[in-house]
């Protein structure tokens, strides 16, 4: 009876461990992911990421999100506990990348070449400096007092400090920070004054950012805007690109012109979407125009998908020197503001500027 009784005793201080314990990892934008967890008799759930020393702390329900600030691989660890002492595990390992952060480049995507058939490379920029050159300037600030949000309703305050020329790359960065009033910070660069360009080839080598609110462009403005304003002076949009979630956007880029037609301002463009669910942030690619006195064409990585015919007397403006512009725009009359899945910093990179002149 004695040694019954003693059985009977061990069987009852035994623990029953939690079992048949399942985790899956969502990753979001961000740098956030969200995770998600069950098991069977289970009294509590403690769960850690690996970015700090601390202990898995104790969680409610049966999932938990956590956003990551710095890129790496951080091992998640979940506990499903019968008693403080007494549980179940399950690790598992999150890579967090420079872009799911906002920050760093692909390192893949299309190269154009040094040379076309019938033109001579008249100017080119292939950022291998540690600082811009002299042929660019700074437009800085909101564009007030005579051009407020510049004219879009822009969220961003241009500031030369978001511009950085390293790694071969002119890099301009938007972030989230109040400066002069404004949200958001970014930077514009321009050629005016320095170097001016009248037909030709234009190829641009970039890795654009993405997310709702973020508008990356690559364009010219007529030399005469000092005399004659906008849209008189013209304006040829090499590249757009409106940053969102929804189709076409990250993944399409818009080609366009503006001018004042008769005393009436109008504008007509192209785009190009890419395909099989990719965006436009995922590889380098190389936005084009071929420009004469007849025509403006626009180019994705070498290939034409967009053409206006410029030989109307009332588009006399683009027959005439224009200069260059390269910014990162937030918000605006176009994109429409960011929301809570837009990633910030945002970063576009400009791995190099070539201006080709027809023999």
């Amino acid at each position: 009876m004695a040694a019954n009784s003693c059985s009977q005793d061990e069987v009852d201080d035994k623990v029953l461990l939690p079992s048949n314990l399942e985790v899956s990892i969502e990753e979001m934008e961000n740098g956030q992911v969200r995770v998600i967890f069950s098991a069977q008799q289970v009294n509590f759930f403690r769960v850690g990421f690996g970015d700090s020393n601390e202990l898995p702390a104790i969680v409610t329900g049966n999932e938990v999100t956590h956003r990551y600030n710095s890129p790496g691989e951080y091992t998640i660890v979940v506990q499903a506990h019968a008693t403080e002492g007494d549980f179940i595990k399950k690790d598992q390992k999150v890579t967090i990348s420079e872009q799911m952060l906002g920050i760093g480049f692909p390192n893949s995507g299309f190269e154009s070449p040094l040379q076309y058939a019938g033109y001579t490379m008249s100017w080119n920029d292939e950022f291998n400096s540690t600082s811009l050159s002299s042929d660019w300037v700074f437009e800085t600030g909101d564009g007030c007092p005579n051009l407020c949000g510049w004219g879009n309703n822009e969220l961003q305050f241009y500031r030369r400090e978001n511009t950085e020329v390293k790694d071969g790359y002119l890099v301009i960065t938007a972030k989230r920070e109040n400066v002069g009033g404004k949200n958001f910070t970014s930077s514009r660069v321009k050629t005016q004054g320095k170097k001016v360009f009248k037909f030709g080839r234009i190829d641009i080598r970039a890795a654009l950012p993405k997310g709702q609110g973020i508008w990356p462009a690559f364009w010219m403005l007529g030399e005469s805007i000092t005399d004659i304003s906008w849209p008189a002076c013209g304006e040829i949009d090499i590249m757009e690109m409106i940053g969102g979630n929804q189709a076409g956007r990250d993944n399409t880029v818009h080609g366009t012109i503006h001018w004042d037609n008769n005393g009436a301002y109008k504008y007509q463009g192209g785009k190009k979407s890419l395909s099989s669910g990719s965006i436009l942030a995922d590889n380098f690619h190389v936005y084009s125009i071929i420009w004469d006195e007849n025509k403006i064409t626009w180019l994705l990585d070498d290939e034409v998908y967009h053409e206006e015919d410029i030989r109307s007397s009332a588009m006399s403006e683009f027959r005439e020197p224009f200069f260059l512009l390269i910014n990162l725009a937030v918000g605006g009359n176009w994109p429409g503001n960011p929301d809570d899945s837009t990633i910030f910093p945002q970063q576009l990179a400009v791995d190099y500027v070539r201006v080709f002149e027809k023999n």
